[in-house]
């Protein structure tokens, strides 16, 4: 009873504290849009010096963080005009910091900055966002916002209790647009766990680079979400008592330290044989694949438009899954989160009737950072087996067994965080989003896709998708009776006949989680 009195107690603290606390009605949110930078300015040159033409649009992969990196401080430092940053987390360490400071930076120059963060991710992160928007020429806006709780744990896992509808609804973007002129896009966060600066496990994940007749679409997507009704400026929920001043010199002291090699430029050439970007935008000497392209983002109130539109929203996930209805020899799917769900069977099948090969790239249970999403995928392994479509599950013990792989992972585990699909590897798709019900119904996501047999060798050939490695091979067991790991490396062929990289005690702990847990929240 003692206990039971407690926690009644500790829910009554809860209530008080925050359980009135509602967002602000009176929110004035300035209505802005892209700038873009004048022709001749660093960046609007790109497109001119790599001749794109007009109607299309240079496109360049990033597997390496590095040279993602590397990208990315190269577009703030060279702007202009304008940066407009939308991105679904930043980590209060190595990179975010030293990403929070370019961006001061840069609008110490007169560049304006706009930053959008999901508001999920933020605890702890409220001093280095006032710190950064106290400075002349920045704007900091956050997506969905808990109204209060921000700075502990409970009062945010209260705000869920009371308020799960709206703040289940989360902004999965990354994309990055730097003078109007270019942009990134692809699967990373900004934290050290996505340009390999975590000792305990980093992400293998994939980004393009972009110039060219795309970079607007994407501009009019960000103003999309800016001027929303589900984002609000950062000083409409978060207060500070300190003058404009100390949140300046607050932001100074957590942003300063000494110099990190990480803000160099790589040495030597990427993965293509291609230099920095950093070292090509000063030789004027650049490298694209040049290819038409689309893009498709979801709408800011996601959630409210798929409700509306029934069971089949026009949602990013869902144009990527129809577009294997376009393939006549081979599907490649890539999703470090993958459950299919039925109508993600319905349309796998279909191809597989007419002979397409499918096959699949995640991670397995024991190797991802939400293992509980396998189990929701183990649900549809057996059938996914029985209908010929080939599984592969990455695993971090096997990554370390590849010697280039352990020579970039370190200590650390690998885990597969890109999201691409190949459609007959002609077309290469690309974007923010996971294969699963989260993805498609849920939070907002970004995509591109690019009709180019280049860039899709370009990718594949750097993830080596005709021999696969640091992977198993899911099967069914000759008997039928279930399934089996087999991992194929130089050495010969290994079996397993039990989830690899995970013990039992931990696995049985997810499946009583997973009890409690519905399909479409995993």
């Amino acid at each position: 009873m003692r206990l039971i009195t407690r926690l009644f107690l500790l829910a009554l603290l809860l209530a008080t504290m925050v359980g009135c606390a509602s967002l602000p009605d009176d929110v004035q949110r300035t209505p802005s849009h892209t700038l873009v930078a004048p022709a001749t300015a660093p960046l609007s040159q790109v497109a001119a010096d790599a001749r794109i033409p007009d109607d299309k649009s240079g496109f360049w992969p990033m597997p390496a963080s590095n040279f993602a990196l590397d990208a990315r401080l190269t577009l703030i430092r060279q702007a202009r005009s304008s940066l407009d940053l939308q991105t679904y987390l930043i980590g209060n360490d190595t990179i975010g910091r030293l990403i929070l400071r370019e961006l001061r930076d840069a609008a110490a120059r007169g560049v304006r900055v706009r930053v959008l963060v999901d508001d999920l991710y933020t605890q702890g992160l409220d001093p280095l966002l006032l710190g950064l928007a106290a400075h002349d020429n920045v704007e900091v806006r956050l997506f969905n916002p808990f109204a209060s709780g921000r700075d502990w744990s409970l009062g945010r896992f209260w705000g869920f209790a009371t308020d799960f509808r709206r703040l289940n609804h989360r902004m999965h973007n990354k994309l990055f647009i730097a003078d109007g002129a270019m942009a990134i896009v692809g699967g990373r966060n900004l934290a050290d766990e996505y340009f390999f600066r975590s000792r305990d496990a980093n992400f293998l994940d994939m980004e393009l680079l972009i110039a060219g007749a795309l970079v607007p679409k994407l501009g009019v997507f960000f103003d999309s979400y800016w001027n929303s009704e589900q984002v609000f400026p950062l000083h409409s929920i978060v207060r500070s008592l300190q003058p404009r001043l100390a949140l300046q010199d607050d932001f100074e002291d957590r942003t300063s330290g000494p110099t990190d090699p990480a803000t160099l430029p790589p040495a030597g050439k990427d993965s293509y044989g291609a230099p920095a970007f950093s070292t090509a935008l000063h030789t004027h000497q650049h490298h694209f694949v040049i290819a038409e392209a689309g893009a498709h983002a979801d709408a800011p109130d996601k959630g409210r438009a798929v409700a509306d539109a029934g069971q089949k929203p026009d949602t990013v996930t869902v144009r990527f899954m129809g577009f294997m209805g376009e393939a006549k020899e081979e599907t490649l799917l890539f999703s470090p989160y993958f459950i299919p769900g039925r109508e993600g069977l319905k349309r796998m099948k279909a191809v597989r009737d007419r002979g397409v090969k499918v096959r699949v790239v995640t991670n397995a249970m024991g190797t991802s950072d939400e293992p509980l999403v396998n189990l929701g995928y183990e649900r549809y392994r057996r059938e996914m087996l029985g209908m010929g479509v080939q599984l592969y599950e990455i695993s971090s013990s096997r990554l370390t067994r590849d010697a280039t792989l352990k020579s970039v992972l370190g200590s650390s585990r690998g885990r597969l965080h890109a999201k691409m699909a190949f459609i007959d590897r002609r077309l290469v798709l690309v974007g923010s989003m996971n294969l699963d019900p989260r993805s498609t119904y849920t939070n907002t996501e970004i995509g591109i896709g690019i009709r180019s047999p280049e860039l899709a060798k370009m990718i594949l050939d750097v993830y080596r998708a005709d021999d696969f490695n640091g992977v198993y091979q899911v099967q069914l067991k000759p008997d039928g009776s279930g399934v089996q790991w087999v991992g194929r490396d130089k050495d010969g062929e290994e079996v397993l006949l039990d989830e690899p990289d995970i013990g039992p005690w931990q696995r049985f702990k997810l499946w009583l989680l997973y009890k409690f847990v519905p399909e479409d929240l995993l």
